[in-house]
């Protein structure tokens, strides 16, 4: 065992994945000599060698486009964008044949690759830095997305994504990268994707997060105990396949549900999780589904990104807001 940070801990995934399987290669801007821009491939360009793992051009179409022709040759490209919103340029190649090609070709291609990349407020970065908009990927038929919380999580997740015949969008917290340390596991191991991990037993009311959400809503847990309130907490990991099975068992437990991103308000991870509830455990609400998630609008510059993200003061809110109802 040894204490890593998220940084650490998918560093170390790409490490034994490169090692493992000379399949994979790992390439985006910057990737190589300088380990990106959050210097998370920091060192695999010296241990594995410049044809393992390098620097692409600034053209995220560019990027995507070519990890799909490498697949469809046999090789397992993990790519990077630099930041998540700087991944538009490339949506054309993730929608038309990174989403498609395994359904287009009848399973000829199966597309095993990951696209990784940091996403997510609180770090008071630039316009395009701060976007959580993990929804728009989940929208997309024959696409995964995962998004860790802790950095034995994040480990496990990434060598599953890297292994899968699927491709995976792998969308890392910033906020987190290196707020979060614990005892990780130095060989290999798998966490599934399509799993989540309940977190917390409760029986009041059930919080539904995942990424960087999820340390405030352990913060408002917190305070929910001291009120007296009794929070079942469950770390989604997966957002698309969603594990309904593991949302609808503890909504039935404790017959309220809130969840919780960062993302915009509308049409979000929040508003489906929201609507299975209501369709399949109707009977078993005492309250109305809640959300606690981002504005219906850009994310706002440093001086008010604060006003935008969750904290642990707005989520207790809405939790005693729905054990009151």
């Amino acid at each position: 065992m040894k204490i890593m940070n998220l940084v650490n801990a998918i560093n170390n995934a790409l490490d034994i994945k490169l090692k493992e399987d000379k399949r994979v290669l790992v390439y985006g801007q910057d990737v190589g000599v300088e380990g990106g821009v959050f210097r998370v491939t920091e060192g695999l360009q010296l241990k594995h060698g410049k044809e393992r793992v390098f620097d692409s051009p600034l053209a995220e179409s560019g990027i995507v486009g070519t990890a799909v022709g490498m697949t469809m040759a046999g090789l397992r490209p993990v790519v990077e964008m630099q930041f998540s919103g700087f991944v538009y340029p490339a949506f054309n190649q993730i929608i038309s044949h990174v989403a498609r090609m395994h359904n287009r070709s009848r399973g000829r291609y199966p597309m095993s690759m990951v696209i990784r990349m940091p996403y997510g407020g609180g770090i008071n970065a630039l316009e395009h830095h701060s976007e959580s908009f993990e929804a728009a990927f989940a929208h997309i038929p024959g696409l995964k997305v995962v998004i860790p919380s802790t950095p034995h999580d994040a480990k496990g997740l990434l060598i599953s994504a890297i292994e899968s015949p699927d491709p995976i969008i792998f969308m890392e917290p910033k906020r987190i990268y290196r707020a979060i340390k614990q005892e990780v596991n130095e060989d290999k191991y798998n966490v599934p994707i399509g799993k989540a991990a309940v977190l917390q037993q409760g029986t009041d009311v059930t919080v539904v997060a995942y990424g960087a959400m999820i340390r405030e809503v352990q913060k408002a847990i917190v305070l929910a105990k001291q009120a007296g309130i009794s929070v079942e907490l469950i770390d989604l990991r997966t957002i698309y396949p969603m594990d309904k099975e593991t949302i609808l068992n503890s909504v039935r437990k404790t017959g309220r549900i809130i969840t919780v991103t960062e993302g915009v308000r509308s049409f979000g991870v929040a508003s489906e999780i929201s609507q299975v509830v209501s369709e399949e455990a109707f009977l078993s609400l005492e309250a109305p589904p809640k959300r606690v998630t981002g504005f219906d609008t850009i994310v706002p510059l440093p001086k008010g990104e604060f006003h935008y993200l969750q904290d642990a003061h707005k989520i207790f809110y809405e939790i005693e807001q729905t054990v009151k109802f």
